[in-house]
């Protein structure tokens, strides 16, 4: 972690991306501005783990990255990705309780720390963003059973087929058609809840069947609809 001599103004961030911040006022951003701090995080380092105890917020300025929680023998399961705009940690600061998972950057990251405090008084003295942070909440909870209901469900088949169009729906195409998210091969079978091996076997089956095309790590949707029919998910 090394720390950012300039630090990022707020107002920039909410007027090029929305944000749970967009609904502060002018004067509001540039308090948040004033009260928080700014960090780099290279790829592949640790900003909190699971089980630690979090004392600020998180707003990601540029960079991935990956949450996830630790199951048997050390195994990942990945259950979300933040981008530039999206907040971390809140969860743990809102309920008092320990990280109840663990987020490292996937490429390097500008992470904003912003002291709970600041975030209790936003909430304390302006009802919509009060509202946004429950909305965030709830959308967040709404996904988790989501992908629980798609694990009882759904093949792996399927559920790779929807993890490849929500990686694109999020994170966009590149000039060349490739997600810009680039994962592991391990990465993928955590986020689909399946061994490598699986996954691998599939996205060469996907490749044969011309849906995808794979550059190393990088994959390119070829037939989107084709894969949206195959998971179901529009």
């Amino acid at each position: 972690m090394k720390n950012i001599l300039s630090i990022p103004e707020c107002k920039n961030c909410v007027a090029s991306c929305k944000c749970i911040f967009s609904s502060l006022t002018p004067e509001e951003l540039d308090l948040v501005t004033y009260d928080k701090s700014c960090s780099l995080y290279k790829k592949g380092s640790t900003i909190f783990q699971e089980g630690s105890h979090i004392h600020n917020f998180y707003c990601i300025n540029s960079g991935i990255v990956k949450m996830y929680k630790t199951g048997i023998e050390g195994k990942e399961q990945i259950i979300a990705f933040a981008q530039k705009g999206d907040i971390i940690g809140y969860r743990s600061i809102l309920s008092k309780e320990t990280a109840c998972s663990t987020a490292k950057a996937i490429e390097d990251v500008i992470l904003c720390t912003i002291p709970a405090d600041s975030v209790f008084n936003l909430i304390e003295h302006n009802s919509n963003f009060s509202v946004s942070l429950m909305s965030l909440a709830c959308k967040e909870l709404g996904e988790a059973n989501k992908f629980l209901t798609d694990i009882a469900q759904k093949s792996v088949r399927e559920r790779l087929a929807e993890v490849l169009v929500k990686l694109k729906d999020m994170f966009s195409v590149d000039e060349e058609g490739f997600i810009k998210i680039v994962l592991s091969r391990d990465e993928l079978a955590n986020l689909v809840g399946t061994a490598t091996e699986s996954v691998i076997r599939i996205l060469s089956e996907y490749k044969a069947d011309g849906f995808i095309k794979l550059q190393g790590r990088k994959i390119r949707i070829l037939k989107e609809e084709e894969l949206r029919k195959i998971s179901n998910y529009y």
